[in-house]
């Protein structure tokens, strides 16, 4: 393969609902320009693509594959990105490199909520877009009523440029719109180079599509506007650069059609991503921070401008190592060449550069600006770090990559693997940055956070097969907190004779409820020296030991007050041990008296939902002992404000994506502790108790 320049590279993510063909399209790619002897298949393990062992075991893509394309010139950076959501993270990743988008729609299921996501991505990005109408070889299939799914679910911009041609049912060739012929692919005119007229049974609706294209490039240029309302037909030159102005502006959405496995549409489809889809150049500047002067930098997106590269994907391969994915952002990448990650305030030896195709790596010389390709064995480098010349402090912004909600408690099913679960997992948390760690020394728990259950079920065979350590998962402990309602006196008396100096400490302390300070607060009202001062801070450490434990479940105790009003000492005996441990006792001897309460966590939700589904999850919020604080609309969508005990929502992830199939976003952040209503305090209490015992 030989290097390309920026004028020369299309980066383009292909989006689309898990099962719509995605990679299958790409195969066909693969296959038809001769970059792969074989059409490969996920479910076969044959694939190029999707080569992991976790892909192949479940028929789908996990993870982003680059997949370049030699076309007519060009290099075509195509980014395979699961359509699950659990992989959300791979997808954020390429729609960051990307500068186009390709969207896979299944002719069997037309608009799904992966379609709608994908256009969502595409349409926050504000990025060119193209539809890909697959699968109309397979039975029950209708191009006319998924392109009309399409336009009546993303608007009038949503325009048809090719559409299939059928004889008694049967898709047989396909008609391309702007160039008013038609391709068989099967019959007596099959053939790929000879074109036909459009059959007198399509003209109409081929006009009235042509139509549309033509008004819709006319609303774009004002010469064309002219030209179109004095009746005027465009010719081929014209209409060709009103689309390529109304598809880079987002005016036009052009809909193709055809089948991966039969390679029909697929010769037209590069042709019109070459044709229409901007290049990475054609941006002229970016901009990134200086982070030595904190301000912000233009460059230009050319070859001969300072380096900048950002890395968005980092693989750790027990053999091979640490390979990190990126894309020249300007300049040029060369290899036996050292770099500046300024976020690291390190440098960094590339010592070889590759060309990612799937599971093939081919070395090159250079990386121009605007490409896409991987260096490995970077010591200190992570994903959304910046690579610049050495003197440069330049640093892109990061990607912000969704972060998993759904926690599960993570621990080895061995002993012997006790060592290696932290290793494996700071591996996971480097590839993966939906993930992310919560090693709570109060319940001594490490938990995991993800976006799904399929996700996890995906990190938990990583860490077995690649790094060897076999885990189990369990649901994480909620914080619960324990209280008094009520102010109660305490003595406390610790006497201890043995032969020699004893142990003498003797306190009277007041405990009562401070609702306004979560950590115990200490106070002291002694008077005639009945404590020396010297055991006031005796005192107090053993007091806020022993509310580490609380009287009903063990959980820590908050929101209380101690004042130290009165006691007694031995000149010889007392020490502060004596006296740590006589505030101790009368803890124990008090708060049992003082009414004490269990608090539960409240979480604040904010949850960003289609209106459609508003009414699903106000349903859920209010089974799960929640309160509705508001609703707004923003940006087209219903933001309900809401909270809920977190015992109720460690799920809700999951739920969210059930009730509003897959279209709900939210966020949670710790807001308070309320008291736990009495139906649940003994079931908390006595699921304690079995847990201590156990």
């Amino acid at each position: 393969m030989r290097d390309y320049k920026s004028s020369e590279i299309r980066n383009v993510a292909v989006l689309g609902h898990s099962g719509s063909g995605k990679t299958s399209i790409l195969e066909a790619m693969l296959y038809f320009t001769k970059a792969s002897d074989r059409f490969g298949k996920t479910s076969e393990g044959s694939s190029l693509i999707d080569y992991d062992s976790e892909e192949i075991a479940r028929g789908m893509s996990i993870y982003t594959s680059i997949v370049p394309i030699e076309w007519q010139d060009y290099k075509i950076n195509f980014l395979d990105t699961p359509g699950y959501l659990d992989y959300i993270g791979e997808q954020e990743a390429a729609m960051e490199v990307c500068d186009n988008a390709l969207i896979i729609v299944s002719a069997k299921d037309k608009v799904q909520p992966g379609t709608i996501n994908a256009w969502e991505a595409a349409k926050d990005k504000k990025i060119p877009a193209i539809f890909f109408i697959n699968k109309l070889d397979e039975d029950h299939t209708s191009f006319d009523e998924t392109y009309n799914a399409l336009r009546d679910t993303f608007g009038k911009s949503v325009i048809p440029f090719e559409m299939p041609i059928l004889e008694n049912g049967e898709v047989i060739g396909s008609i391309n719109i702007l160039r008013d012929k038609v391709w068989y692919f099967k019959g007596e005119k099959a053939s790929r180079d000879t074109a036909y007229d459009v059959p007198d049974d399509y003209r109409e609706i081929v006009d009235t599509y042509k139509a549309q294209i033509a008004e819709t490039v006319a609303m774009g240029d004002d010469e064309l506007m002219e030209k179109y309302f004095s009746g005027e037909e465009f010719t081929e030159a014209q209409l060709t650069k009103g689309v390529r102005i109304g598809v880079r502006n987002g005016d036009i959405v052009p809909v193709f059609s055809g089948s991966a496995t039969l390679s029909v549409g697929i010769e037209r489809l590069m042709d019109l991503i070459v044709k229409y889809f901007p290049t990475y150049g054609e941006q002229g500047t970016i901009v990134l921070t200086d982070t030595k002067t904190n301000e912000l930098v233009e460059l230009q997106t050319a070859e001969d401008e300072a380096l900048s590269a950002l890395v968005f994907k980092t693989i750790v391969d027990p053999f091979v190592g640490k390979i990190s994915f990126l894309k020249v952002l300007s300049g040029t990448l060369t290899s036996d060449t050292a770099v500046y990650n300024p976020k690291k305030d390190e440098m960094e030896k590339i010592s070889q550069i590759f060309i990612i195709k799937g599971k093939h790596q081919t070395a090159v010389g250079k990386l121009f600006t605007g490409d896409i390709g991987a260096v490995s064995k970077l010591q200190f480098t992570q994903t959304n770090d910046t690579l610049c010349d050495k003197g440069k402090h330049y640093v892109a912004d990061p990607i912000p990559f969704t972060k998993g909600l759904l926690g599960h408690a993570i621990r080895p099913k061995t002993k012997a693997d006790d060592d290696k679960v932290n290793g494996a997992l700071q591996k996971v948390l480097e590839e993966d940055q939906t993930t992310w760690i919560d090693n709570n020394k109060e319940t001594k728990q490490i938990v995991l956070y993800g976006v799904g259950e399929q996700h996890f079920e995906v990190i938990v065979n990583k860490m077995k097969n690649r790094y060897k350590v076999d885990v189990e998962l369990s649901d994480p402990k909620v914080q619960y907190r324990e209280t008094i309602k009520k102010k109660v006196e305490a003595e406390g008396r610790h006497k201890k004779q043995s032969g020699g100096h004893g142990q003498f400490g003797h306190v009277f302390i007041e405990f009562l409820p401070n609702p306004d300070e979560e950590e115990m607060v200490f106070e002291t009202r002694v008077v005639g020296g009945a404590v020396p001062k010297g055991y006031f801070p005796a005192v107090e450490t053993g007091l806020r030991e022993a509310m580490e434990t609380g009287v009903l479940a063990g959980y820590k105790m908050v929101n209380t007050k101690a004042v130290l009003y009165d006691g007694k000492y031995h000149d010889v005996d007392s020490n502060e041990l004596s006296f740590k441990l006589a505030a101790s006792l009368a803890y124990k001897d008090g708060i049992p008296k003082a009414n004490p309460v269990l608090l539960e966590p409240i979480m604040s939700l904010r949850i960003s939902v289609p209106d459609e589904y508003t009414g699903n999850v106000i349903g859920e919020i209010n089974k799960r002992r929640g309160m509705i604080i508001s609703m707004d609309l923003e940006g087209g969508k219903q933001v309900i404000t809401a909270t809920a005990p977190l015992a109720e929502i460690l799920d809700f992830p999951t739920i969210l994506r059930a009730c509003t199939q897959g279209r709900g976003h939210y966020t949670q952040e710790f807001e308070r502790y309320d008291e736990i209503p009495n139906a649940m305090k003994d079931q908390i209490i006595d699921k304690a108790r079995k847990a201590k015992e156990a």
